[in-house]
């Protein structure tokens, strides 16, 4: 059985209100399941997220993964923290079609006292890997104003 790795439980109505009016909101990123060491999100891909070629534009996915990775990333701190993503990189695998839904599901590499290591993978309806993308963040004290 996975060790179970959050500091703090976000409920998914959380993660949706907290994202109403933000690019993940505009973008109808839903987190749909946190297990105990795993989170997973999902994403439509309608007209908002494709490219001229009408296929998923791979923007999309990184705002995916990344949105996805950073929350994983504040679940993981105590409160007070704040983590800002440093860098993410994607290797964009397979194509995505309008009405598609894609499910990214995002998985620690390492979590350190002041660095988090993510690897997320994106999968279309039909099982197929579309992404690998892999975010590390910084944890800093927060502060707010």
């Amino acid at each position: 059985m996975a060790a179970r790795i959050w500091k703090q439980q976000v409920s998914l109505e959380e993660f949706t209100a907290k994202h109403a009016q933000t690019l993940p909101g505009l973008l109808g990123i839903q987190l749909s399941e946190i297990g105990p060491d795993f989170a997973r999100a999902t994403m439509p891909v309608d007209s908002r997220h494709i490219q001229p070629f009408g296929l998923l534009h791979g923007g999309c996915s990184v705002v995916l993964a990344e949105t996805l990775g950073s929350y994983c990333s504040l679940m993981c701190v105590e409160p007070g923290k704040a983590c800002v993503g440093i860098e993410i990189n994607a290797s964009h695998l397979a194509a995505v079609q309008v009405g598609d839904l894609v499910e990214a599901v995002c998985r620690p590499i390492r979590i350190g006292r002041t660095l988090h290591v993510w690897q997320i993978e994106l999968c279309r309806s039909d099982g197929v890997l579309s992404c690998v993308a892999r975010l590390t963040t910084t944890i800093q004290d927060r502060r707010d104003g």
